[in-house]
Parts: structure tokens; sequence; C-alpha cells
């Protein structure tokens, strides 16, 4: 009923609780009122990320089921709208775009959000694919993890791949983009920004530093 929803989403666990689930026998639960508290919906996710959903009017303690059928109407459409407002809430909350698929891509996302709590922006409608990370303090960008076309990077193939863009002092930078698998900044201040293919040519670790440096320059 509700799969549209989640579309390019992917489950923060983390988030949950501090939502308001609760588990309970390896399914994450979250209970509101709807309806002007006259129906109870409840909110389960699985470990493996399936969202359900379940409606109780208060009334009689009945399952209301019509929302999940062909059923049309003015008062299963407001049910319908209540339900897909508070799934909204929790996908803003609790889940996050996903649209990288590298290996590699997610460890640094995985990482950037327990190191410095930052969460990819996706800030372009007409770039689905693109997103950067910004500091909380003054908004500006550390890194920005894009997909291109390898041709775009100088490789005869057109094959897209899955790109991080970081800062680095301009000094060195000259010597920094003749090593092998750095390149100059895609769509970015080449004297100030580089880009490296996540495919696993760079260690995580190495990484990892790279973009606490980037970090760093972007506090100036």
């Amino acid at each position: 009923m509700f799969d549209d929803l989640f579309k390019r989403k992917k489950l923060i666990p983390d988030k949950l609780p501090g939502y308001g689930f609760r588990m309970g026998n390896g399914i994450w639960l979250y209970e509101t009122d709807i309806m002007n508290g006259n129906f109870s919906l409840i909110v389960s996710i699985t470990e493996s990320g399936r969202i359900d959903t379940s409606v109780i009017e208060k009334e009689n303690g009945e399952e209301y089921v019509l929302y999940k059928t062909n059923a049309s109407g003015t008062f299963v459409g407001e049910v319908r709208t209540a339900i897909e407002s508070v799934l909204n809430d929790i996908i803003v909350a609790c889940f996050e775009t996903a649209v990288f698929k590298t290996e590699q891509a997610q460890k640094i996302i995985e990482y950037v959000r327990k190191t410095y709590g930052d969460e990819l922006e996706f800030l372009w409608e007409k770039f689905p694919d693109n997103a950067v990370w910004r500091r909380k303090d003054n908004k500006k960008w550390y890194g920005a993890i894009l997909s291109v076309q390898k041709n775009r990077l100088g490789f005869a193939s057109a094959e897209f791949v899955e790109i991080i863009d970081l800062r680095l002092q301009p000094e060195l930078m000259e010597d920094l983009v003749l090593r092998e698998h750095y390149y100059p900044g895609w769509h970015m201040n080449k004297k100030r920004w580089y880009t490296i293919i996540l495919d696993g040519s760079i260690p995580d670790e190495e990484l990892f530093q790279r973009i606490g440096t980037s970090y760093e320059l972007a506090k100036k």
C-alpha cells in the first residue's frame, strides 16, 4: 500500500529508539494515535527493513483493514492520508536516501555518520545521484559523493561509477593528483578539491583519514 514511499530509502536502525520504536521478538514497533485519537496506528519494521502497518479502532478494539483494500470514499481516504503522514515523518527521522550502492560508499557513509553525526544531503532535485556532507557549525561542504560516467574523469569507458570529492590544501594538490587513483576534483574547484573512485582502489582507512582532513579544512 505504501511501498512507493520507501523507494530509494534505507533504514537507519540506530535512529528507531529515539523516535519511539521499541523492539519485540525481532520486530521494531511504534504506536501512535490518528484520526483525532479514534484509531491507533501501529507501524512495524523487521530487522531486514520490511515495513507494515495496522490500524485499530479504539472504540471496539477491532482492526480497520479497508485502507489496505481497493475501497474508496472520503473516510478511508482520510485514514490513508493520516497513515502516510506518520510514515513520511518516520522516513525523515529514521531512513536515508539509498542511492549509492558500492560497498566502499556505504562504509564511508556509515563512518561519517558515526564520527561526525552527519547525513548526506541531496540538494538538487535535477541531480538525485549527487549528495554532500556539510559541517554543522558553518554549513560548509567537506565532502561529496556523486555518480558519474568514467569518461568524465578521463577514462574511455562510459560506465557509471561512484566517486567522492574531498578538500585538500592547494599546495599539496599538484603532487596528490599525480598519484595513481587520485583525480582533479570533479565539478569542484580543482585547486582545492580532488576525486577518488569508490571502488576499493584506495584503502578505507586512508579514505577515513582524508575525510578528517577535509572536515578540518572546511572549518576555515
